[in-house]
């Protein structure tokens, strides 16, 4: 793998998702000042739209990578598992949203990888593209701070989109499974 296809603008934006990663944890803090909560906010919709961004760029200039299908997922799942986690301690997030969320996510990175072996790919689905926006949506609107825009139950309407967020992602799972059941025994009474 030479340099120039592991520098490609789609592999950069997606290094930016891991190093706000950090930055994110130390600023989601129970006790965060207005400023340091909308930096939270700022940082965390920056990398959401480098997740829309990266994808678009590597088709469009035709540079996918192997190494970019790999860490492009992980890098969204981190994401997203960093501000689940520390949005349970401010008290925004049940932890079992979380936790039902993130098995989710683990679950079908186990299963992409035994298709993976098994010489199966599969695809990301229009669902999940779907479930990964509402999951952005939906943390965005909870690392906002209160107080600072005059909309009544922001984090309420968070909340609720959080949970819409997570009958996407159960649903998308059971679709995921269901299509490598069906590719595996195609694939299988193929040999």
């Amino acid at each position: 793998m030479s340099a120039h296809q592991i520098v490609t603008l789609p592999n950069l934006l997606t290094g930016y998702r891991f190093a706000v990663v950090p930055i994110l944890l130390f600023c989601l803090y129970p006790e965060a000042n207005t400023t340091v909560s909308l930096t939270a906010f700022a940082l965390f919709l920056s990398a959401a739209f480098t997740d829309l961004a990266d994808g678009y760029y590597a088709r469009k200039q035709q540079s996918e990578s192997v190494l970019g299908k790999l860490i492009d997922p992980l890098a969204d799942k981190v994401l997203v598992a960093s501000a689940l986690i520390m949005l349970i301690p401010i008290g925004r997030v049940p932890a079992y949203v979380s936790f039902l969320i993130l098995a989710r996510e683990l679950v079908i990175t186990g299963l992409r990888g035994v298709a993976a072996s098994a010489g199966i790919v599969i695809a990301a689905s229009s669902l999940g593209k779907i479930k990964s926006v509402a999951q952005y949506t939906a943390i965005c609107v909870l690392i906002f701070p209160l107080g600072v825009l005059p909309i009544p139950y922001l984090h309420e309407m968070g909340l609720a989109i959080l949970y819409f967020s997570l009958i996407l992602t159960i649903w998308s799972g059971f679709n995921y499974f269901h299509n490598f059941q069906k590719v595996f025994l195609t694939t299988a009474n193929m040999k």
